[in-house]
Order: structure tokens, then C-alpha cells, then sequence
């Protein structure tokens, strides 16, 4: 099992950034302003060290492979932005390719969404709208990635390039674009493309006779899809603190336990298709939202072992999968990461590492 962790590269600063949040803004300006909304919430979260690093620093990317593959992560998988020819946040990526010492193997997920004031693509402040052009685009966007599929070390299936696609479903003549990349890709001597569906909670239904797979992508996908059962489980407890409460106000919380035994209780069938299962280490983006913010309840470094260890076992035995993917490497204004903090130390990287090892007894 091939542990694949998405990997955020907002870590330095953009000029678009600058512009709409103040200069020197990246994801370390929203995760250091951060502040608890309730008596023993883990806020602002601290890396381990103060290492707030710039990702433009080599150096801090080859720390973060070596610290990735000495824990049994075999690869990133790098968000990509792309606006019908303007991107943002791609140096990092093009650094990992000119450097051949940054020996990990990664892909890219397109996040085709609109980038907006709220963060989550459901204002109309639109800050970079998201629109997918015609042929001369996606000409131009296929060469761009080209360079990257070419790398030895981009993870390929059958020497398809993986490519996972964030929402395919936004992309209204999807099977006509991804036909038009396949076709190039095969071109220049490749064998086509693997695409990737994201299942991520914002799609109604698998839409592409194109992909080839999809992704469970978690936590996002199960409080979607399973949030039903998952209040009726929280009702059935009665445990009232697992909605802290500030004044009037009950902020919105998950139980950690319940949503991975809904993870690890789902069995799925999509027809002609691959099918890699998710994990995620916790989840608390109160540095994006405040008071609006999603926060999980009960996580550690133990009880996300044990998960993690039943998710790579179903995934070998049920689905055969090669891949798995988590949430994520780097997500800390989410507070989904598995980079050392100040808290817990290397103990959630320790757990993938373990994990693994004790998934193949």
C-alpha cells in the first residue's frame, strides 16, 4: 500500500495574496492568529520548533521528504492552480523539478475551484474565478503539466500520469477536456492519463466516464454523506461535551471516534472504476473560520494508528487498492497535518510509520 498525503503549498507569499489579505500573507498568518473558541481546543496550532518555514527554501522541502519517507509516506500529492491560464502558489512545484535531491514521488490535484474571500467557493467576492476556456487552454495547460508527467518521479499507473481533479463536475464539457489531454499525453510516448475523481461531499454523483478512480476523500466526504447518522449516533450519546458551548452559541463539532467508524463501516462499489480510500489525521479549520469553524473532538496520535492501520487493510483486501490518500501533509490553518507540532511532536508521523508496519502482519 502506497501512502500518498495532499500537500498544500501556500507557504510563501503570492502578490494576489498580498493584495486581498495584507502583505507577507500565507497559511502561517491565519494559523498564528488563531485563538481557542472554547476551554481546551488546541489553538493557534504550533509547529514543532517555530518552524514556520517558506517553502521556497529547498531546504525545508527536503526536510519535509526525508521526514516523509522515513515515516512511510511514499509520496505528495501537490494542489495545483490553474484559472483559464493564470496560476498562483506553482513555484514550490517547479522548485521540486528542477531539484532532483527532492527524491519523493508526487502528482498533482487540479483544485478547480473559485479562490473567494470565504474559502470555501460559496460567496460571490470572487477573488479568481474559475472558468476552463477552449482547446487553446487546455493545450496550454496540458504543456504545463507535460513537464511534470515526464518527471521520473511522478507517480504513474501503467505509465499513465495520475491526475486527480478536485470537482469534476464544475467542469461542464469535463469528458471532452480529459479526452483532449489523454490524446496529447499519448503524443509525446505516454500511455494516456490516470484521472482521479475527488469524492469530497460537493458532488452530487461520479460524473466522467473518462477518470479511471476515484478517492474517497476524507473527513470531508463522510460528514456529507454519512452526517444523518453520524447526529443520530452523537443524539444517542447524549454527551454535551461534545458540543462546546461559548454563551448561547454551540459551535459546530464532530466526534472524531464516530466519523472513522462510519469511514471504516462504508463499503462502495463504483463500476469501472479503481477505488482509494482516504484518511484523515483531525480536523479543526478555526483558523479559517472563526466562529463558523468545524472542529473534531477526541483525536490522537493512538486512535488515528489504529485507523489508519484498519483503512490500509481494507483498502488491500476489499478494493485491492495501490494507493491511499490522507488529509494531508501540511493542512494547518485546517488543522489536518501530520508535520511535527508543538503538542504532539512527531507522534502523528509515528503513527502512519507504525501503521504501516503493523497493517502487513
Amino acid at each position: 500500500m502506497k501512502l500518498i498525503a495532499f500537500y498544500l503549498p501556500q507557504y510563501h507569499s503570492i502578490p494576489e495574496n498580498d493584495e486581498w489579505w495584507g502583505e507577507g500573507f500565507t497559511e502561517w498568518s491565519n494559523t498564528k492568529k488563531a485563538r481557542p473558541l472554547f476551554n481546551q481546543q488546541y489553538q493557534p496550532k504550533e509547529p514543532y520548533n517555530d518552524n514556520y518555514y517558506n517553502l521556497l527554501d529547498d531546504e525545508t522541502k527536503l526536510w519535509q521528504v526525508e521526514l516523509a519517507k522515513n515515516h512511510g509516506i511514499y509520496g505528495f500529492c501537490y494542489y495545483h492552480y490553474w484559472f483559464n491560464g493564470k496560476m498562483v502558489l506553482q513555484k514550490p512545484l517547479e522548485q521540486v523539478l528542477k531539484n532532483e535531491n527532492i527524491d519523493l514521488p508526487f502528482c498533482i490535484s487540479w483544485a478547480n475551484e473559485p479562490w473567494t474571500r470565504s474559502w470555501d467557493g460559496k460567496t460571490n467576492e470572487v477573488l479568481l474565478s474559475q472558468e476552463y476556456g477552449d482547446t487553446e487552454d487546455w493545450l496550454n495547460h496540458f504543456e504545463y503539466m507535460l513537464k511534470f508527467f515526464k518527471d521520473e518521479r511522478y507517480i504513474k499507473v501503467d505509465n499513465k500520469p495520475v491526475l486527480v481533479i478536485y470537482k469534476i463536475e464544475s467542469i461542464p464539457n469535463h469528458e471532452e477536456l480529459f479526452d483532449f489531454w489523454i490524446n496529447k499525453a499519448k503524443e509525446n510516448g505516454l500511455e494516456g492519463l490516470y484521472i482521479i475523481e475527488t469524492l469530497n461531499g460537493l458532488q452530487k454523483k461520479e460524473v466522467s466516464n473518462t477518470s479511471e478512480a476515484v478517492i474517497q476523500f476524507e473527513p470531508n466526504f463522510t460528514i456529507h454523506h454519512d452526517r444523518p447518522m453520524i447526529d443520530k449516533l452523537l443524539n444517542k450519546l447524549k454527551n454535551i461535551s461534545l458540543m462546546p458551548q461559548k454563551g448561547s452559541f454551540i459551535y459546530k463539532t464532530m466526534d472524531y471516534d464516530i466519523t472513522w467508524k462510519r469511514i471504516l463501516k462504508r463499503n462502495m462499489y463504483v463500476e469501472k472504476k479503481d477505488i482509494f480510500l482516504g484518511a484523515f489525521v483531525d480536523w479543526d479549520n478555526t483558523a479559517r473560520k472563526g466562529e463558523n469553524a468545524l472542529v473534531f473532538n477526541g483525536a490522537t496520535p493512538e486512535k488515528f494508528e489504529y485507523y489508519l492501520r484498519q483503512q490500509i487493510k481494507r483498502g488491500k483486501e476489499l478494493y485491492q487498492s495501490e494507493f491511499l490518500f490522507i488529509n494531508a501533509w501540511n493542512e494547518w490553518a485546517e488543522g489536518t497535518y501530520l508535520e511535527p507540532d508543538k503538542k504532539n511532536g512527531f507522534s502523528y508521523i509515528n503513527a502512519v510509520k507504525q501503521a504501516l508496519s503493523e497493517s502487513e502482519k
